[in-house]
Formats: C-alpha cells, sequence, structure tokens
C-alpha cells in the first residue's frame, strides 16, 4: 500500500504542480511564437540557396539590387560567396551564425547603415574567390614565393560582388 501525502507534503506537490503548469506554458507558449516567427519570415527558405532569400531582410536590398546588376549574377548567388565550400555541415554552422546574428541585430537595430563583413565572413569569401578562380589565382600564388602575405582578392576586387 502506498503511504498518503498530507500537510506540507501534499501541498509542496501542489505548488511544483502549479509552478510545472506554469512553466509548461510559458514554454509553449515560446515555441509557439518561435515557429510562427520562422514561418512568417520564410525561415524555410534559409536553408536553400536563393539570392532571393538574403534579400527578404530590408538592410539587404542595397547589396542585393548590387549583386543584380553586376558580373556574378549569372554564375554564383549569395551562399557561393559567402558559405563555406569545405563541408554541408560547416556551411549550415556558418548560416546559422549569421542567421543568429543577423536576426538580433535587425530587430534590435542595432547595426551601422554601412553593413561590414565579419573578419570569419571575410576569410569565406576570399577562400571562394581561390576556389572558383583557382586556375586564375594559382598563376599570381606562384609569383609570391617568400611573400608573408596570402593574395588577398577583396583588397583590389572588393567592388566585384556588390558593385558599390
Amino acid at each position: 500500500m502506498e503511504p498518503t501525502k498530507t500537510g506540507f507534503v501534499q501541498w509542496i506537490g501542489g505548488v511544483r504542480g502549479v509552478f510545472l503548469m506554469i512553466a509548461g506554458g510559458l514554454v509553449g507558449i515560446l515555441l509557439g511564437v518561435a515557429l510562427f516567427t520562422f514561418g512568417y519570415a520564410g525561415g524555410w527558405a534559409y536553408f536553400g540557396n536563393d539570392p532571393a532569400t538574403c534579400n527578404q531582410c530590408h538592410a539587404m536590398n542595397e547589396q542585393y539590387d548590387a549583386w543584380a546588376k553586376g558580373s556574378h549574377k549569372n554564375v554564383a548567388g549569395c551562399n557561393d560567396c559567402h558559405s563555406p565550400h569545405d563541408n554541408i555541415i560547416h556551411k549550415y554552422v556558418n548560416k546559422a551564425d549569421n542567421g543568429f546574428w543577423h536576426a538580433l541585430k535587425f530587430t534590435t537595430g542595432d547595426y551601422p547603415e554601412n553593413i561590414k563583413i565579419r573578419e570569419m565572413n571575410r576569410e569565406i569569401t576570399q577562400e571562394a574567390c581561390l576556389s572558383c578562380h583557382a586556375n586564375l589565382v594559382s598563376d599570381i600564388e606562384s609569383t609570391r614565393v617568400g611573400h608573408a602575405n596570402r593574395v588577398d582578392c577583396l583588397q583590389c576586387h572588393s567592388n566585384v560582388g556588390h558593385m558599390r
């Protein structure tokens, strides 16, 4: 026979039950809001490669319009230049990292008028340049033996992707 709970033990169980019910309700509300926001914002599109997805954010209109008029439009989209090429896990970890910071900054409005690329993303873009233009760049790199610095594509060609 199971002992019955009485007095203080019954009261604690009741308080704990109410607390768990309130906490469960709050978690449910937060999940519901998160799912609604994800669906409303077209969150599934961020798993693809369509450049129009990046343009969903009004802060990217200038970059998107410049890309649409640029030389890379017919050969490369946003992910081709701004996502890692080494493996799919690295690609989506990078996209999640960027997505988090983009969402936070755009939601809070805490971003500069002229958006600047983070150093980590600059390196990814540099690697993308070297990957796509390997034949051209290998000739240039062969002349740089003994130089401490690698070829920096963006130093001279920063306007190529977005035509500033």
